[in-house]
């Protein structure tokens, strides 16, 4: 009945919208048009209801529609071929950016916030489990603690079973897995690089269901009870995704202060875009921090092997055969980010190859088993990864008229901004009310500038041939002695920030002389607007390659539990954590006594028992004490990896404040600032140490 309903009221409401979308209309009324739907917006924003969102998604896709209709019927007129081909190159942006925005709305309008079902109460009637740590190339005290925090796992020990997957095929690698009292699985070649990892570890064990951690990704202790239920109560899942939480910062966060202070670049993603994709059956598997049912894998051949996304294309397979995934919005393991954008570059450019070619391959618009709103989400996911070449027409695109005197755009500036203005300010007004605790407005601008001219030739030579490149392997875990600006990386941007600077300056000076020239000045202004938005862009993206230096070999996680300090003479005190890591402690200073009595110990209290470990004092005042731990043996560091990174609470943070647009684009302005302002900074006191050296030392 209620389907019945909804399709009535939406074919009577068809005309409607067909009217809202393609009447004509001069700037004037269109202004008027666009102000009375912004009001409207803004009034209905005041209630929260979920109701009242829908019915701004509607709006918003036909304002956006109806912009489009408009570019495509009135302003692709042009006097020459050159200004055919970049006015077309920018109406097809367009159609990209509008084509991304409405599937967004359908994954993101209708999340499923989904609950963790509960284990029997009898463990002897608990599935086996496999659990998985992939290797290759990364060093032991990566995969350390990874492995570590697995046996905390609270699991039945005759249940769970924990396997090194080693492709590295190292020695100390063996060695560690023996003292830890886990497996250790090698095989003859590295043939399809991790999923043929995966896949032969699945010929050698038993358990009925594997889970998968990245060899970086260390698991809280609560894991397994909190994502193997949901197989008991659905005979056809055969997948449930956790979101990969990140206990480092990513290069955003750590080389643009103001990103340490909102969601960071996957909170999206992992968020409202995965609970989006549950509610539709189109959770994807994203490589670790997942348990997938055996016979499920075994029904499709094991892991993906035809992409270097095996994680996407395996959760596809197991879609089309009817197998249902869910995904589980709480972050139940952590690990550590890409230190450097460099790095970020190569991880995210394999993302891009791999979706590209699942689009070649396996294109999810096509073939049985999938319903379409399945086949959208995978269309979205697919499409995403493509915003290199449009979002380099989008920061270009002035230059055109401010350099050339090329008219991409064949109608007047007011009328321009007649259409444009409500177009964006719905599209950005929704996307902060519905997904702003988890993407700040223009971040995702941000983060694709970075990205955008390293993803053009990929993803075009991808969709040219799509067994072109090989799986390379992000490492994790590295150090970063002495800051320095990764020109490289941002060469591209550096060139186009210049021309746009060239282009504003041309710009202002037709507008001043515009009787000279024979412009029309607000034709010029947009213009101007347009470019000097896109070098702000730019040159926020530029500020991500100064890296600051990375020296802590362990990442301090704030933390405030019990602690107990043990002293030489054996006296004990009681104090509290206020950061911890895998290397040291901070405690708040409980008296003076560290001056005069070694420390030898500190004990970290917790409900479910105590760990003691010897440290070294590194430094202390009167408010703080630093220590680090000394040499421990392995029992005693699995109970650190326990209280540290384990804790059934460990990565559960609350959300980010409600996004406001105005103060987010202030931040990024002040990263445009602090960019130049530090620079300046560092090449005055260079001078500065240089002349206090004198020419002597100098040399």
């Amino acid at each position: 009945m209620n389907k019945l309903i909804f399709s009535l009221l939406l074919l009577l409401l068809l005309p409607v919208a067909v009217l809202i979308i393609i009447t004509p209309m001069d700037s004037d009324k269109q202004y008027i048009f666009g102000l009375f739907s912004i009001g409207l917006m803004l009034l209905l924003g005041v209630n929260k209801s979920h109701l009242i969102s829908v019915i701004m998604v509607v709006m918003s896709f036909l304002m956006s529609t109806r912009y489009i209709y408009w570019r495509a019927t009135e302003t692709l007129h042009f006097n020459s071929v050159i200004e055919a081909v970049l006015g077309i190159g920018l109406f097809m942006a367009e159609m990209y950016a509008w084509v991304i925005l409405v599937l967004g709305y359908l994954q993101t309008t209708w999340p499923l916030k989904r609950k963790i079902e509960p284990m029997p109460d009898d463990p002897a009637t608990w599935p086996t489990v496999d659990v998985y740590v992939p290797s290759y190339n990364e060093s032991l005290d990566v995969v350390r603690d990874t492995v570590l925090a697995a046996q905390c796992i609270d699991y039945p020990r005759d249940k769970m079973k924990i396997y090194i997957l080693d492709d590295g095929k190292r020695n100390e690698f063996a060695v560690f897995a023996a003292d830890a009292g886990v497996g250790y699985i090698t095989r003859n070649d590295n043939k399809h690089a991790k999923a043929g990892n995966l896949n032969h570890a699945m010929t050698v064990t038993k358990g009925e269901y594997i889970c998968v951690f990245d060899c970086d990704h260390v698991a809280t202790r609560g894991f397994l009870q909190a994502t193997v239920g949901s197989f008991l109560i659905d005979d056809r899942l055969a997948l449930i995704q956790t979101p990969h939480h990140f206990y480092s910062p990513d290069p955003f966060e750590r080389n643009l202060s103001a990103a340490r202070d909102i969601p960071n670049e996957g909170a999206l993603f992992y968020g409202p875009v995965q609970q989006g994709n549950d509610n539709w059956n189109a959770t994807f598997f994203c490589g670790s921090c997942a348990v997938i049912r055996r016979s499920a894998l075994e029904e499709i051949g094991g892991f993906a092997v035809e992409t270097v996304t095996e994680d996407a294309h395996t959760a596809l397979k197991l879609q089309r055969l009817g197998w249902n995934s869910a995904f589980l919005s709480i972050p139940l393991a952590a690990g550590l980010a890409t230190e450097r954008l460099g790095l970020h570059v190569i991880q995210r450019t394999r993302w891009a190859r791999g979706m590209t070619q699942i689009f070649r391959l396996d294109n999810p618009l096509f073939g049985r088993g999938l319903k379409w709103q399945q086949r959208l989400c995978y269309l979205n996911a697919m499409l995403h990864f493509q915003y290199g070449l449009p979002r380099v027409a989008f920061l270009t695109a002035p230059l055109a008229y401010l350099l050339f005197n090329q008219n991409i755009i064949a109608s007047s500036a007011s009328t321009i901004f007649a259409y444009v203005l409500p177009h964006l300010f719905l599209a950005i007004y929704l996307n902060s009310r519905m997904n702003g605790r988890f993407r700040y407005t223009f971040w995702g601008e941000i983060y694709e500038t970075t990205m955008a001219f390293h993803l053009v030739i990929p993803t075009l030579l991808t969709l040219i041939s799509p067994k072109h490149g090989k799986f390379n392997v992000t490492d994790k875990g590295g150090l970063l002695d002495v800051g320095f600006f990764d020109f490289h990386i941002v060469k591209p941007h550096l060139i186009v920030a210049v021309l746009l600077g060239i282009g504003i300056a041309a710009g202002v000076v037709r507008a001043v002389m515009h009787d000279y020239f024979n412009v029309d000045p607000r034709v010029i202004l947009l213009n101007v607007i347009w470019a000097s938005l896109s070098v702000i862009i730019l040159l926020a993206a530029i500020a991500v390659a100064k890296e600051t230096r990375q020296i802590r070999k362990t990442i301090r996680i704030d933390v405030s539990m019990p602690a107990i300090i043990h002293y030489a003479s054996g006296i004990s005190v009681r104090t509290e954590t206020l950061d911890l890591s895998m290397g040291g402690m901070k405690l708040v200073t409980p008296d003076d006594r560290y001056q005069n009595d070694r420390i030898e110990e500190v004990e970290l209290r917790l409900q479910s028992g105590a760990v003691c470990i010897p440290v070294s004092l590194i430094g202390a005042d009167a408010n703080v004490i630093r220590l680090m731990f000394e040499a421990m043996p392995l029992e005693k560091r699995r109970e650190l990896v326990r209280v540290v990174l384990a804790r059934a609470d460990a990565w559960i943070v609350p959300p980010y404040p409600k996004d406001r647009p105005l103060h987010s684009f202030a931040s990024i302005v002040r990263c445009v600032f602090e960019l130049f302002y530090n620079t300046w900074k560092e090449r005055g006191q260079k001078r500065k140490n240089a002349k206090s050296a004198g020419p002597g030392e100098a040399t």
